[in-house]
């Protein structure tokens, strides 16, 4: 007679699961709010939508982390992609004007490593609460036959509000209008599998080395946090001086900026507006990479790109200080201009 299986022989430990989502009960408790009316273990968060609006539109977004989980698996560094989730997700609504509400997370592993778990999640509760946003729930699944051991997958899904009125959704940009840059801090979650590729491939460096040109290691350097740009924009959208807004992700400056552009308008970027950061030289060089490519690919050191009219520019960039610069305008035609790139 077969000797009778248990689900933690064929993989699944469901003591650690019910361990590992008890061990969450906290971080959720502490970035709820006044509108959150779900706990752990409701099969559906519950929130109510904000009073005080006269016709609130929800926003919603889904988005992961890429490759770059591939870092925090070498470096075995999990307390910043959470971080980066949130972040990347809250961006995104952002820049219909959107402030969010709440988000859910899914953590798909192989063996489910309850301090890693931790970790993440962790994360991601810092950077609801930096972002004033509840953590209404999530998922997490034990896969052991879809991701090897020590890997896992991770998604997350926000959903912020807006006035209708208020929605930005690029109908009031003109020709004329300024651009204005925000700086990245970095890579954020974009253009991993080739930042990869270059730095443990063509350099042959661990994510222990240091980093070319930089008093900081290869980890420290890659897992930089996707930056928030909420708390910098959102007083510049209470004043109503930004008519649009394009988050740079995958695709660079020239695959993001026509998303938030009407029809019949491109835009002329100054690339030698600023110069890229280190980590930017440091892949071209040791990549042999051609600069139209990292345009491409990276941010290029610009995380975000406000829209605002000719005469609220200086109020602008005044407002943000040095955390900002100008970068060109929108122009008749289509598509962006990459001056200075060629």
């Amino acid at each position: 007679m077969n000797e009778s299986l248990t689900y933690r022989d064929a993989g699944v430990d469901l003591d650690a699961a019910e361990r590992a989502k008890r061990s969450l009960a906290p971080l959720l408790d502490a970035v709820g709010d006044e509108n959150t009316l779900s706990g752990l273990g409701s099969f559906g968060g519950l929130y109510a939508v904000p009073g005080g609006m006269a016709e609130p539109v929800l926003v919603a977004s889904a988005d992961g982390v890429g490759t770059k989980l591939k870092v925090a698996f070498a470096s075995r560094r999990h307390d910043t992609v959470g971080q980066d989730l949130v972040n990347h997700c809250v961006n995104d609504i952002l820049v219909q004007g959107a402030r969010p509400l709440f988000f859910l997370d899914y953590l798909a592993t192989g063996d489910l490593d309850e301090g890693v778990v931790s970790a993440v999640v962790g994360g991601v509760a810092r950077a609801c609460s930096e972002n004033a946003c509840a953590l209404l729930g999530g998922e997490t699944a034990q896969m052991p036959d879809f991701y090897a051991a020590g890997e896992y997958d991770l998604a997350g899904f926000v959903v912020g509000v807006v006035e209708r009125g208020h929605i930005l959704d690029g109908s009031a940009v003109r020709a004329g209008d300024r651009l204005v840059a925000l700086p990245s801090s970095g890579l954020h979650t974009n253009g991993f599998t080739l930042a990869r590729t270059i730095v443990f491939e063509r350099l042959g460096l661990g994510v222990g080395d240091p980093f070319p040109g930089e008093p900081a290691t290869v980890e420290e350097v890659l897992l930089r946090v996707h930056r928030s740009y909420l708390a910098t924009v959102w007083p510049l959208l209470e004043e109503g001086a930004v008519r649009a807004m394009a988050h740079i992700t995958g695709g660079g400056i020239g695959g993001n900026l026509p998303r938030v552009l009407p029809e019949g308008l491109g835009a002329r970027v100054d690339c030698t507006s600023w110069a890229p950061a280190n980590v930017f030289r440091q892949l071209r060089d040791a990549g042999g990479v051609a600069l139209r490519e990292m345009y491409r690919v990276f941010n290029m050191g610009v995380g975000m790109i406000l829209v605002v009219a000719p005469e609220r520019e200086a109020e602008v960039l005044a407002a943000l200080g040095k955390g900002g610069w100008p970068l060109g305008e929108v122009v008749e035609g289509s598509g962006v201009q990459l001056s200075g790139v060629d």
